[in-house]
C-alpha cells in the first residue's frame, strides 16, 4: 500500500493493535472461538501468526453443541446476533456442568448491543463473561479501497429501515479523521448520506479528537446506493468486474476449480489474490474486457524479450543485473499465465449466445426498446436464473419509468407460477424498495441520461476519454455525480439534474471548520505538487466497475485529484438481489420492526 495517495496501511495497523491489545488482556493459554462470518474480514487485517504471538493456542469456528478445551481462557470474537448468544450460552452452561472452570471473554464486532446482553442474562450466563468490543470497521482492501464488509448493509438500511449501519459508517469516518485530520468539505446525496454527514458533525462536537493533524483528505462525498440502482443492475464489462460477475470476488480473492484452469487435482479450489501487489492484475483490472487480449499479448511479448536477453549478457556485471531482475519477471510471468487462463474462461462465457442476448437487452433498455420485455418473458419461459430475470426487470423499471399495470401483473404472475409462490415475499421486498413498480412519473431516466451525458453508443473502449467505457457505452450515474461534486462549483451546475433525483433523497453540503493553526500549518507544509484527495463513500455498496470509473476520473483530472473509495460492501446486481430473497420454511426469520423515524 505504498503507492496510494494516503497510507491506508495505518488503518490496518490500528485494527491489528486493537486486536493484539484484546488478546494480551487475557493471561494464559487461550482458545479463540470465531464467528465463521468474521473469518474473511479478520483475515484481511490479522494473520494466524499474529494471533499465536498474542496467546492464542487454538482457533475454532463458533458452532452449536457442547464445546470443550484444555485452555483456561475462552475468547469469543463474534457478530452481535441472538443466534451467536444462544450458542455461547450453551457452551458456558455445558462447561460449568462438566465442572471445567474457564474464564470467558466475549468481544462483539463491531459493537455490543443491548439485546445480546439481555439474551445472556436470560440464559443465566451474563455474570460469567467479560464483555468487550473489537471495533473493526473499515478494512483496507487495496491502495485506494476500503470496505466495512457489512454483509446485509443494503437490506438493513433501505428495506428494514435499520439505522445501525449508518452509525458504523459515521464512526469509521471519525476514525479516519482522527488518523488523517479533519475533512474540510462534506457533500452528501441521499437521505442516509445526509444523516451520516449530520452524525459526524455531532460526533466531532462531542469528541475530544486531536485536531492538530494536518488534513490529508480534502473532501468527502457520500452517495446513497438508492440514488443509482441502475448501475449495479448492468453487467460490468471491466476485467475485474467480469471476474466478480462470473466467479465472485470475496475478500479480495477469487476461487477457481483446478479443472477450469487445467490444474491438478481438478476438484481442488485454487485461490488467487486480486490486488495491486499483482502488477499484471493492476495493469488490466480497470480495462474494458474487449481490449484485454491485446494488452495480455503485449505483456507476454515484453516478458519473452527479457528472457531472450539472457544470451546477450557478457560481463559479470551484466549477468548480475539480469539475475537481479529475473525473479521479478518470473513472478510477473506466473501472474500473466494465471490471468490469461481466467481471461480465457471469461471469454468463453461472453461468447455464449445467452450472454450476448442479455447484453443486447440491457443496451435496448437504455434506448426504451420494448423488445427487452419479450426477452425477459422468454427468460422466464426457459426458466433461467430468477436472479437474472429480476435483475433485468429492475433495469426495465428504472430506465423506463416502471411497468404498465398490465405488464406488471403479468410478470408478477409468471414469476410466481414459474419459480414458486415462496418468492412473493421477495417481490414485495423489491416493490417496497422501488426496484420493481407500476408506471408513474417520479423518475425520468431518459432526461437524466441526456442532461448528464450517461450514454455514448460511439464510445472508444480502447482509448477512452470518458467514463462510458466501463459499461461499453454507459457512464455510471453515481460516478458522474462524484465527477461534478469534485469540481470547484460542485453540484450547483447540475441543479436541474439533481431535482430529477429528488425522489432518492436530498442534496447536502457543509464545510467543517478547521482550526486556524492547523489550517496555516497545512498551507505551509503542503507541497505545490500535492494532489487533492477526495474520499468517496458508497452507503449500500459499490461495484468494481464503479471503482474502475473512479480511478479513470483521476486520469480525467490530469492526476491533480486522487480518489479513495470506501463502501459498506462490494456488490453486483446478483449479490444485491440475493440479499433481498426471503428465506422460507424453517430458515425463515422474523423481520425486526423498523427503526422509528
Amino acid at each position: 500500500m505504498s503507492s496510494c495517495p494516503i497510507k491506508l496501511s495505518v488503518v490496518k495497523d490500528a485494527a491489528r493493535e486493537e486486536l493484539a491489545g484484546i488478546l494480551d488482556s487475557v493471561t494464559g493459554g487461550t482458545s479463540l472461538l470465531l464467528d465463521p462470518k468474521l473469518s474473511g474480514p479478520l483475515g484481511m487485517v490479522a494473520e494466524v501468526s499474529l494471533l499465536k504471538e498474542h496467546g492464542v493456542e487454538r482457533i475454532f469456528y463458533l458452532q452449536p453443541g457442547r464445546f470443550s478445551t484444555e485452555h483456561p481462557n475462552i475468547v469469543y470474537l463474534v457478530y452481535p446476533t441472538v443466534a451467536n448468544m444462544n450458542i455461547i450460552a450453551e457452551h458456558i452452561t455445558g462447561l460449568k456442568e462438566a465442572k471445567q472452570p474457564k474464564s470467558f471473554h466475549v468481544y462483539f464486532v463491531p459493537r455490543k448491543t443491548m439485546i445480546c446482553e439481555r439474551v445472556l442474562e436470560e440464559k443465566g450466563v451474563y455474570g460469567s463473561v467479560n464483555i468487550g468490543e473489537f471495533q473493526l470497521d473499515l478494512i483496507p482492501f487495496d491502495d485506494d479501497v476500503l470496505s466495512l464488509e457489512l454483509e446485509s448493509g443494503y437490506k438493513e438500511l433501505f428495506l428494514d429501515r435499520d439505522r445501525t449501519p449508518l452509525f458504523y459508517v459515521a464512526r469509521s469516518l471519525m476514525k479516519l479523521q482522527a488518523i488523517y485530520g479533519v475533512i474540510g468539505s462534506i457533500k452528501a446525496k441521499g437521505a442516509s448520506s445526509k444523516l451520516v454527514a449530520e452524525m459526524i458533525l455531532r460526533m466531532r462536537r462531542e469528541s475530544n479528537m486531536d485536531e492538530s493533524k494536518v488534513p490529508d483528505i480534502d473532501e468527502l462525498i457520500l452517495i446513497d446506493r438508492q440514488v443509482d440502482m441502475v448501475t449495479p443492475m448492468c453487467t460490468q464489462l471491466t476485467y475485474e468486474g467480469l471476474v466478480d460477475e462470473f466467479y465472485k470476488i470475496q475478500f479480495g480473492v477469487v476461487s477457481l476449480e483446478g479443472k477450469t484452469l487445467g490444474r491438478e487435482p481438478p476438484d481442488k479450489k485454487f485461490n488467487f489474490n486480486l490486488n495491486s501487489t499483482d502488477t499484471v492484475f493492476n495493469d488490466i483490472r480497470n480495462l474494458n474486457f474487449g481490449t484485454l487480449g491485446a494488452v495480455l499479448n503485449q505483456k507476454a511479448k515484453v516478458i519473452d524479450e527479457y528472457y531472450q536477453k539472457r544470451h546477450e549478457q557478457q560481463t559479470l556485471g551484466q549477468i548480475r543485473d539480469y539475475v537481479k531482475k529475473l525473479s521479478t519477471v518470473q513472478a510477473e510471468h506466473q501472474n500473466l499465465r494465471i490471468h490469461a487462463n481466467i481471461a480465457e474462461l471469461i471469454l468463453a462465457e461472453t461468447k455464449k449466445p445467452e450472454f450476448r442476448a442479455n447484453l443486447d437487452a440491457e443496451q435496448g433498455l437504455f434506448g426504451c426498446i420494448d423488445q427487452a420485455l419479450e426477452y425477459i418473458e422468454d427468460c422466464i419461459n426457459c426458466q433461467v436464473s430468477l436472479i437474472k430475470v429480476l435483475r433485468l426487470l429492475t433495469l426495465q423499471c428504472l430506465t423506463n419509468n416502471g411497468l404498465k399495470s398490465k405488464a406488471f401483473d403479468f410478470f408478477r404472475r409468471e414469476i410466481l407460477q414459474t419459480y414458486g409462490n415462496e418468492y412473493l415475499f421477495t417481490l414485495i421486498n423489491m416493490e417496497r424498495l422501488g426496484l420493481i413498480y407500476k408506471q408513474d412519473n417520479h423518475f425520468n431516466y431518459p432526461s437524466l441520461c441526456k442532461s448528464l451525458r450517461l450514454l455514448d453508443k460511439e464510445c472508444n473502449i480502447r482509448e477512452p476519454t470518458d467514463l462510458h467505457y466501463v459499461y461499453s457505452g454507459y457512464a455510471p450515474l453515481s460516478v458522474r455525480l462524484v465527477q461534478h461534486a469534485a469540481k470547484p462549483n460542485g453540484w450547483r451546475l447540475i441543479d436541474e439534474s439533481l431535482r430529477g433525483l429528488q425522489a432518492f433523497g436530498p442534496t447536502f453540503e457543509v464545510q467543517q471548520e478547521i482550526p486556524a493553526g492547523t489550517r496555516q500549518l497545512a498551507a505551509d507544509s503542503a507541497p505545490a505538487s500535492r494532489s487533492k484527495v477526495t474520499l468517496v463513500y458508497f452507503i449500500g455498496g459499490v461495484t468494481y466497475a464503479e471503482i474502475s470509473a473512479l480511478r479513470f476520473l483521476h486520469t480525467m483530472e490530469n492526476g491533480k485529484r486522487d480518489f479513495i473509495i470506501a463502501t459498506t460492501k462490494f456488490i453486483n446486481g446478483s449479490s444485491l438481489i440475493e440479499s433481498l430473497i426471503e428465506p422460507v420454511g424453517p430458515a425463515a426469520r422474523v423481520r425486526p420492526p423498523p427503526t422509528p423515524q
